[in-house]
């Protein structure tokens, strides 16, 4: 039964990644556990405790729980920890300097011997022998020691050899009774020899036959003692194995049935260690088990090598009921002395608490992970600053993104005092005062307070907003103040501007509306309501179709297809509808409204009523038509008396009349270009002109309004660029009258024999054309007027220069009811060029 103990290798019981702190693994262990806590492990190769792989810990555990004498060493070096009950073994030479020593050093006497059977096991090769012969110095001097041993691998979780297990049982005492034995039955053999060698002598020598008999005697009590002591060992081994903390059961055969066994293990089957022995093993386990563990134990007894489990699931019923768990298991071959395998010993520790404790801290890490991740993306989103203030100490802690809101760089320190110089003089009582009454209701003390603070670097004004709670110690007393800040500068501007803005939205005169780009009002303001004569309650949620009249719908949709383009809509001047039914004149300026991220999302419009503006210009449009009118008959006869007066005088020898004459002609031309304008403005503002669109060559049409000024002008060269047909849908006339007073302005505003060019393109589905001169140009300030009506652009070298701004504004007028856009680019001293651009395709 001694060689059984060969067989038996530990375990530890459970991962060390959740259950080990520092030195928490080597709880117990008598003498020596006190002695391995106590040893400094950092200056050996081993290193911290706490860097210690999980089966180093594991195996340390175990040797230090369990009564067989057990010697670990560990890596290349051979590193020593030991227990109490190996610690005779090395004797008073070798302990205490064995501990985290080599057992190269410590064992050099017969490390010639040793020294290849540890690298045989390092290479994964067991090793054992029954009764083995050194000779150790273990107390001053060589003496021949024998031990029943086991050296086995201790492999690490990839399966790495890394140190090697020594479970050791010293048989000296009993091979030293077997010697003396062995020489009395050699006396003894001798002695019979010589009696049935001569029986003369045994007769003769009674008293020397007395004395062997005697010599008997002592032998064979000898004997007895040897026998009972070889008794009492297996019972020790018994002993052991009963009393072991990890579940012990030797598994005999290919039928495994149940050897030596002890309680821990039977608990772990929900049974008692008697109701076990000698039965099948697995006759009294659930199937599913027996289908996981078989071929493990099989593979074991069949090849020998050992299979080592870890926090593996097992399943098990009691009263009927099932009753899971988690293991850890060495399955170790058992070897007779005749070198066959003839069982397997198997070592359990029940390891579930561990296992689920271990599952459990787990999630809770996984969770706390979680959190503080959300907790760092929240506070890097929001640029949220946090503090700590010691209480008990006056220690202010600020993290990097509070130093950014107060500007402090990370070489300088933060205090109570300097922070306190940088709150705003007109804010560092109130906040002072309310930091006090904080700290003093102590866990009470709830702080939410907004003030200003002069930045560090640059003495910046800033707005920030605190919040803070007090924390006491176990004694009820104040010693933390933790918060969080956070620079709301921009907010409180966002908050003044609102409240400017929302004053300047009630007391406008123009209605302001905002709307999505679905076109539903979102805002309302009085200006509205009085505009239009619906309240906000009526409009919030309603689309500003509501407003528009049936005919005019398509305005709306042309609108939002140009604020989705992100452009401006300008004092766009059309009819809205009110409550009542009446219908108003408003001149609408719409803008895309963004969000943070440049996206359009909808818009603001600013209504303003036009409609007294439009009436008070149809009364002035029908007197200035009018007078253009009457005005027309007397100067229509002027023309005609001086046409007549000028055939007359056509050779009369007086110059002064002739120039007279001429003169008088000119001015009546441009009287009668004068009033043509006027009533060509009346006309168009009171909508009596109509286009009368046909198909034309715009090339053709270029080229002959070019040939006509030249033929009627000497002072400019007008040049028309080659380009090819272009067929336009447009009224001729009107598009003729466009080019000639682009053309005459060109000439108007040029110095004499400047050149003019006209040019045109087709454009992919426009064509656009464009008169160039090299004249005075136009002020930058005057650029975005010169289409209106009436503006003359005004300036020293202008005011010679004849007209009232009807021109370009009717120009405009024709252009803009083609469909087509009209503009200009000038650069004052460096000329002009005014373009014009017609739909190729004829709009609806």
């Amino acid at each position: 039964m001694v060689k059984l103990v060969s067989h038996l290798h530990f375990i530890m019981s459970t991962d060390t990644s959740s259950q080990f702190n520092n030195f928490s693994f080597l709880a117990g262990g008598g003498d020596m556990g006190a002695l391995i806590r106590a040893f400094d492990w950092a200056a050996t190769p081993l290193g911290d405790p706490q860097a210690w792989s999980s089966a180093l810990r594991q195996s340390v555990n175990m040797l230090l729980n369990t009564s067989f004498p057990i010697l670990i060493c560990w890596g290349n070096e051979y590193i020593q920890i030991y227990n109490d009950a190996f610690r005779p073994i090395n004797g008073k030479t070798k302990h205490p300097q064995a501990l985290g020593g080599s057992a190269k050093d410590t064992y050099a006497e017969i490390w010639d011997t040793i020294g290849p059977m540890f690298e045989g096991v390092m290479a994964g090769n067991p090793v054992g022998f029954p009764d083995f012969l050194v000779k150790m110095d273990r107390n001053g001097y060589l003496e021949d020691c024998y031990f029943d041993f086991s050296y086995s691998p201790i492999y690490d979780d990839e399966g790495t050899s890394c140190g090697i297990r020594v479970i050791c049982m010293e048989t000296t005492a009993k091979m030293r009774a077997q010697k003396e034995l062995d020489v009395v039955n050699q006396q003894m053999a001798s002695t019979n020899e010589e009696l049935f060698a001569s029986n003369e002598e045994l007769t003769s020598s009674n008293e020397e036959l007395a004395a062997t008999n005697e010599e008997l005697l002592q032998t064979q009590e000898l004997l007895s003692q040897t026998v009972q002591s070889l008794t009492e060992s297996e019972q020790r081994f018994r002993n052991l194995v009963r009393d072991a903390d990890v579940g012990i059961v030797l598994l005999m055969g290919r039928e495994m049935r149940v050897g030596i066994v002890n309680e821990t293990y039977g608990r772990l089957l929900k049974r008692t260690a008697a109701e076990l022995e000698g039965k099948l093993l697995f006759e009294m386990v659930p199937a599913e088990v027996e289908a996981y563990f078989r071929p493990l134990i099989e593979e074991v007894r069949t090849t020998g090598k050992p299979v080592y489990l870890y926090d593996t699931p097992y399943l098990v019923y009691k009263d009927g009921e099932p009753v899971s768990g988690y293991l850890n298991v060495i399955y170790q071959p058992y070897v007779e002395n005749n070198g066959i395998i003839s069982g397997v010993m198997a070592l359990c520790q029940d390891v579930t608490a561990q296992v689920e404790a271990a599952e459990r801290l787990r999630l809770v890490n996984q969770e706390l992970s979680a959190k503080e991740s959300r907790l760092q993306m929240a506070i890097a989103a929001t640029n949220l600053g946090t503090w700590e203030y010691n209480i008990r100490n006056s220690d202010l802690y600020w993290s990097p993104e509070c130093r950014q809101i107060y500007g402090i760089g990370p070489g300088k320190l933060p205090t109570m005092a300097l922070f306190a110089e940088h709150i705003h003089p007109g804010d560092r009582e109130s906040v002072e005062q309310e930091i006090a009454r904080c700290i003093a209701a102590g866990s009470e003390g709830h702080y939410n307070i907004s003030y200003r603070i002069l930045r560090f670097d640059n003495d910046e004004v800033r707005w920030i907003k605190v919040n803070g709670r007090v924390y006491e110690s176990a004694d009820g007393v104040a010693e933390r103040f933790i918060g969080t800040v956070l620079d709301i500068t921009e907010l409180k501007q966002a908050e003044e501007q609102s409240a400017k803005l929302a004053a300047i939205i009630t007391s406008s005169d123009d209605a302001i509306i905002s709307k999505t780009l679905e076109s539903v009002i979102t805002s309302w303001n009085s200006s509205a309501e009085r505009m239009f004569g619906y309240s906000a309650e009526d409009m919030i949620g309603e689309t500003v179709n509501k407003l528009i009249p049936a005919d005019r719908q398509d305005e709306e949709t042309e609108i939002l297809e140009r604020l989705r383009k992100g452009e401006r809509v300008e004092h766009f001047e059309t009819k809205r509808l009110t409550r009542d039914g009446r219908l108003i004149d408003v001149s609408l300026t719409i803008s895309p409204i963004k969000n943070r991220e440049g996206q359009i999302i909808g818009a603001s419009k600013i209504a303003r009523d036009i409609t007294e503006r439009k009436l008070d210009e149809s009364r002035k449009n029908d007197f200035i038509g009018m007078v253009s009118h009457e005005l027309k008959t007397p100067l229509t006869s002027l023309n005609a008396i001086l046409q007549v007066t000028s055939a007359k005088l056509k050779n009369n020898p007086d110059a002064f009349l002739t120039g007279a004459m001429e003169r008088a002609n000119s001015q009546v031309k441009k009287m009668t270009s004068m009033i043509n304008g006027f009533l060509n403005v009346s006309r168009l503002e009171s909508g009596k002109i109509v286009l009368d669109r046909r198909e034309f060559d715009l090339y053709e049409l270029l080229q002959e309004i070019v040939a006509e000024t030249n033929l009627t002008s000497s002072t400019h060269s007008i040049q028309v660029d080659q380009c090819s047909a272009i067929q336009v849908n447009a009224d001729v006339d009107k598009i003729a009258s466009v080019l000639t007073n682009l053309v005459s302005n060109a000439m108007k505003y040029s110095p004499k024999g400047r050149p003019i060019r006209v040019h045109c393109e087709k454009k992919e589905d426009v064509v656009i054309v464009s008169v160039r001169d090299e004249g005075m140009g136009i002020p930058a300030e005057d650029l975005p007027h010169i289409f209106d009506r009436y503006f003359r652009s005004e300036n020293q070298q202008t005011r010679h220069i004849s007209g009232f701004g009807i021109g370009l504004y009717l120009s405009a007028e024709i252009i803009h009811r083609h469909h087509g856009k009209i503009w200009a680019e000038s650069e004052s001293g460096k000329g002009s060029i005014f373009y014009f651009s017609l739909p190729l395709k004829l709009k609806k």
